[in-house]
């Protein structure tokens, strides 16, 4: 929490107070009840109140629990408020609460996360409250903080309410109190009190950004923009996403002519619709695809080095411009849903719910194992039933052959796809096991399981490579249908008639209409499409080479696609300043390094590379050494490539060594004045 209460004067839990004539004429929302409550702060005592956040009380609440609720918020921190400013948002009877911020609260939380902004020099520096004046439009928050860092600061400020006293709750049974240190919003939650909250929309910023992002012709994303409104998880996700998406021109632009020039674009479609001994009957026609699947091998290989360690730099650049290079994560207090004994922290100092380790490793022990060896026995069984309905389909396309019989054949490949989907989500939803481990080992064996088990037990690159077209094609299409078409008709004919608004509208009203969009489901199913995308090319692209093809194209209209989906279909999300892709950056890193082994053995398999070992009367097992000493020299080149491509450019390097010793000035600065107060015998 952020010392902003102290400036926010001790109103503790008493009267609220009413909206003045001024901020009556600012465009806030109005109505019959109590009004704004105001910071005694005279900096922010006056000036624009701008709605930031919605609050859902549940219906039919009492009113003196809802007046209780408004004055919580705008109570002093020393006293387990928020320090924020809230209003009804209607009548009394009503069922939201709009919440706004105060600039002294903004500013405290700014300086509390660690939030970087520009200084009066232009660089990008760690805000200081005590040296606000010498930022950057620091008196004009609006400015000086986006709309999204603003909204998130409104929920992380409510969030880390905690009782500094046993309290009951006006108009609630006894036993639906509050205990010492009880984090205060996370009871309500639990009680029914607050059914949930959400950033508002601001119409304006929106269509200006809507009209930028995604209905015009440009190719470019405003990223800025969308960091603005959206915040930096969003923001990273789409410059990500539009990085990898560009990445992908060099590989297609190969694997069109390597296909091409080859003859092989019959022969890849041949192969991807027909039973394998049909395909593996041609083999000698397949000769010089093969020579092309070994330049794409070695090209993909050294693509996916190169691009994770372009992105690392360009990750860093947009974080240094972002502001969020120094955020202070690790000391921050702990997250609402986070159980344990009430205890002091040895580091930070403060009391707050402790959980010991020895308790983790039991309940992962007991728990997260057993949990996650469920959902892989899950997986496993699904690979069987993808083998057996695959032999099936083409038994009955082998008595048919008819058109109905081959679109058959694709049918397995896209209910495999499919059916495990949920088993990640799921799994790591009922699981506490580590995340990135839940994520890496069902991503593994949820989507590349059975084409590992073609490509090194079966041996049947024909069967690989009608996998992975079916993947490719029908499936991403699919994912089309699901994750935006199927969501715009929804809203278009069930959810839109029944939010119709006219610009003369009550705000209010306007409010309510944004509360009826479903939640935004978050970015963990588009990371893991990227993920999985990202792993059908590094690993298995040279028995394909149309792959980049194919998922250039996807990726051109998916950017559009997300982008109108988070704008029009869904809540706003809050989004916390990050910098970086966290976790998922990893997640790469190892599908990176996994590549140059696939690759390496996919070539050992190669029917061209097998011709000319028998030719030359080289044994298995040299084949297998070469194998392995090829492996280690790529994973070599892998290695010098990635220490010759730094993870941030040497000036940001500088800035950031120049922000810490200014650091370190400032503790000395500290240390020696405290000195002097005490006197020179202390």
């Amino acid at each position: 929490m952020s010392s902003a209460g102290s400036n926010a004067g001790d109103r503790g839990l008493g009267a609220l107070q009413t909206k003045t004539p001024g901020e009556k004429a600012l465009g806030g929302p109005s109505g019959n009840g109590s009004g704004w409550t105001r910071a005694s702060c005279p900096c922010c005592a006056s000036g624009p109140v701008e709605p930031l956040v919605l609050v859902q009380l549940r219906a039919g609440l009492q009113q003196q629990t809802k007046d209780w609720v408004i004055t919580l918020i705008a109570a002093a921190v020393k006293q387990g408020g928020a320090a924020l400013s809230a209003h009804l948002g209607e009548e009394p009877s009503g069922d939201i609460i709009v919440v706004s911020a105060p600039r002294c609260t903004l500013l405290h939380a700014a300086e509390e996360l660690g939030l970087c902004k520009a200084y009066h020099t232009g660089d990008m520096t760690a805000f200081s409250y005590h040296d606000r004046n010498n930022f950057k439009d620091s008196d004009n928050v609006q400015v000086f903080l986006t709309l999204a860092e603003r909204q998130y600061i409104v929920k992380y400020e409510l969030e880390g309410m905690r009782a500094q006293r046993d309290l009951k709750i006006p108009g609630l049974p006894e036993g639906l109190s509050l205990q010492r240190r009880d984090n205060i919003w996370q009871k309500l939650e639990a009680v029914g009190v607050v059914q949930g909250m959400f950033p508002l929309n601001d119409e304006d910023k929106l269509k200006a950004l809507s009209d930028t992002w995604y209905c015009g012709n440009q190719l470019t994303q405003p990223l800025d923009m969308i960091h603005a409104y959206f915040g930096g998880t969003v923001a990273f996700y789409f410059s990500f996403l539009d990085f990898y998406t560009w990445s992908l021109l060099p590989p297609a632009i190969l694997g069109l002519v390597l296909t091409v020039f080859s003859g092989g674009v019959n022969k890849e479609a041949l192969d991807s619709s027909s039973d394998s001994k049909v395909a593996i009957s041609n083999r000698d026609d397949d000769s010089q695809t093969v020579s092309g699947h070994m330049i794409q091998a070695v090209f993909s290989m050294l693509w996916s080095t190169v691009v994770i360690e372009m992105w690392k730099r360009r990750s860093t650049m947009l974080s240094y411009r972002w502001g969020t290079m120094q955020l202070a994560e690790r000391f921050s207090e702990p997250r609402p849903a986070y159980h344990g004994n009430l205890g002091v922290n040895p580091v930070t100092g403060r009391v707050e719910p402790l959980f010991p380790v020895w308790q983790r490793e039991l309940r992962m022990a007991l728990v997260s194992v057993p949990v996650v060896g469920l959902f892989l026995g899950l997986v496993v069984l699904g690979m069987l039933g993808f083998y057996w309905a695959e032999a099936q389909v083409q038994t009955l396309h082998t008595e048919w052959d008819s058109l109905l019989s081959s679109v058959l054949l694709y049918l397995p490949s896209v209910a495999h796809c499919h059916s495990p989907a949920l088993f990640p989500s799921s799994s790591v939803a009922l699981s506490p096991f580590p995340f990135f481990f839940s994520l890496l080992i069902f991503t593994f064996f949820n989507y590349f399981a059975v084409l590992f088990h073609i490509a090194f037990y079966k041996q049947d690159l024909p069967l690989l490579r009608k996998r992975l077209a079916s993947l490719l094609i029908i499936t991403q299409l699919v994912n089309q249908v699901t994750e935006v078409v199927i969501p715009f008709l929804v809203d278009r004919f069930i959810s839109a008639p029944k939010r119709s608004e006219k610009k003369d509208d009550p705000q209010e009203d306007k409010f309510r209409n944004q509360s009826s969009l479903p939640d935004f489901p978050g970015l963990f199913a588009e990371y893991i499409e990227l993920l999985v995308q990202f792993g059908y090319f590094s690993l298995f692209s040279c028995v394909y080479p149309l792959t980049a093809v194919l998922l250039l194209i996807n990726n051109l209209t998916e950017i559009r696609s997300d982008a109108y989906k988070i704008c029009k279909l869904f809540k706003k999300p809050f989004s916390a300043p990050v910098a970086g892709m966290g976790v998922w950056q990893t997640a790469f890193e190892v599908l990176s390094f996994v590549s140059v082994i696939s690759n390496c053995w996919l070539l050992l398999l190669s029917p061209r590379l097998q011709e000319l070992g028998q030719e030359s009367g080289v044994t298995g097992t040299n084949a297998l050494l070469v194998a392995i000493l090829m492996e280690h020299i790529l994973i070599f080149i892998k290695m010098v490539l990635a220490k010759l491509i730094p993870d941030e450019p040497d000036w940001i390097r500088v800035k950031r060594e120049q922000n810490e010793f200014k650091s370190m000035q400032a503790l000395g600065q500290q240390g020696a004045f405290v000195r002097m107060l005490k006197g020179p015998c202390s």
